[in-house]
């Protein structure tokens, strides 16, 4: 009986700690040298401004967007075409929003690599096609946007190029979103889109500023990285708010858990990088395109650089008192903007690989020495890991692996812990983790 239960321990480790070794040769396959040409492309186009000119084949936004289809096109050419590449686009007007000059169609970049097992749920990774100087209305002056956003944008194209090479059970969209700098136009389409074609959505990881690593505050860092993440849905209904106040979660809503996903990844198979989770959905008082995502109730984070240099974001192209103002070409520092692809490339590449999370997760135990844990099973699925942490802590930090779909942690108190569970593939990917969403009495 001892020499059973040595080996279900044994097995339970080996099927939980192990690592996929194509995660290393993904991370090993992103291109400096590729991020930092499609960088240059885009930065000479002049301007991409969202309503410059849709007409040139050298300047504007149009010519931009036409170029970004092309590479995507190039690619699915490569993987036997395994990429749908498509606009995806919406009016927008005047009358919407001040910063609208005049009515024009915000246009998308899209290109889909179907899952084989999975095609309608989808993990996407997106950067921002537009740019401006000083005045966001003004589309006309250049405006680089070397960092803001070509280095997301080819961050994009570049983990397209890598992961096409591969096939994954779930979908992965890579995609170009215009409008950013004038209301998040692109990602409120994109998102509608979505929403009214019934894709399930795992989550969006917006990349805008992957490229600068060295800010205003005079740090330097190439290997800090920030995460930004809602605490609860937007859409949350009103019982789902009264039920934390008792039972908690304040912090634990999908995109935090998404956020937690990529820092567990990243230190999985990058430890020598620092992400950094910031409890907000964005830096203070501003926003990003995963913002849409998040209002229609699906999961979204933003990843970018740990210290940004303002004299060179939404900036004239300049120099007074010494200092170059302007998003140009030479700020962009590659190897970081590398290794943050590459952090998206994994963790794309994990979450297509892993099975759907659990629907409903049940919890109880209260006025009893243990915790009880039931949910639904998930299809594909190996086992589970049910996880555990202080309240305090900002990532999950104890787990316990099973082959079953309910579980009692046997001398853990739920008054003290927080808990989740996430489904386990046969090849050792996991879903995100699900806070429990139902009352076990």
């Amino acid at each position: 009986m001892k020499n059973i239960t040595f080996l279900v321990l044994l097995f339970t480790t080996v099927v939980t700690a192990q690592t996929d070794l194509k995660i290393y040769d993904i991370i090993d396959a992103v291109s400096e040298d590729r991020i930092k040409a499609d960088v240059k492309t885009l930065t000479e186009f002049g301007t991409r401004n969202t309503f410059s000119d849709t007409i040139s084949d050298t300047r504007g936004i149009g010519a931009a967007r036409r170029w970004i289809k092309d590479e995507f096109n190039k690619i699915s050419n490569n993987c036997n075409n395994c990429l749908n590449v498509f606009y995806q686009k919406d009016l927008v007007t005047t009358d919407m929003s001040k910063r609208v000059p005049h009515d024009a169609y915000v246009v998308n970049v899209v290109a889909i690599q179907k899952g084989t097992k999975y095609p309608n749920r989808y993990i996407i990774m997106s950067g921002d096609i537009d740019s401006r100087n000083s005045d966001g209305s003004n589309f006309t002056k250049d405006a680089p946007g070397a960092n803001d956003n070509a280095s997301g944008m080819a961050g994009t194209i570049e983990a397209a190029r890598v992961l096409s090479k591969y096939k994954f059970e779930s979908s992965i969209i890579y995609v170009g979103l215009s409008g950013e700098e004038q209301g998040l136009f692109g990602g409120a389409g994109l998102a509608k889109y979505a929403k009214d074609k019934g894709w399930d959505i795992i989550g969006i990881l917006n990349n805008d500023m992957i490229g600068n690593i060295t800010g205003v505050d005079g740090v330097t860092d190439n290997r800090a990285f920030r995460i930004f993440s809602e605490p609860v849905p937007a859409n949350e209904t009103e019982r789902q708010r009264r039920m934390r106040r008792f039972y908690g979660g304040e912090v634990d809503g999908i995109s935090r858990q998404l956020a937690r996903y990529v820092h567990k990844t990243t230190k999985t198979y990058m430890p020598e990088m620092n992400p950094m989770m910031i409890y907000r959905l964005d830096r203070f008082g501003r926003g990003g395109h995963h913002r849409p995502f998040n209002d229609l109730g699906f999961a979204g984070i933003r990843i970018m650089e740990a210290h940004e240099n303002y004299t060179q974001q939404h900036q004239d192209i300049r120099t007074e008192n010494g200092i170059k103002y302007g998003d140009t070409f030479e700020h962009v520092n590659f190897p970081y903007a590398k290794k943050l692809t590459a952090v998206n490339a994994i963790n794309l590449a994990s979450l297509a690989s892993a099975p759907a999370t659990p629907e409903v997760v049940g919890i109880g135990g209260i006025v009893e020495a243990s915790a009880k844990l039931k949910w639904s099973p998930v299809e594909g699925a190996k086992g589970y890991k049910i996880y555990w942490r202080d309240t305090t802590s900002p990532t999950w930090d104890n787990a316990r692996y099973v082959e079953t779909t309910e579980f009692t942690l046997e001398g853990i108190v739920i008054d003290n812990f927080f808990f989740g569970v996430a489904a386990v593939g046969e090849n050792g990917h996991e879903s995100m983790v699900v806070f429990p969403n139902k009352i076990m009495r």
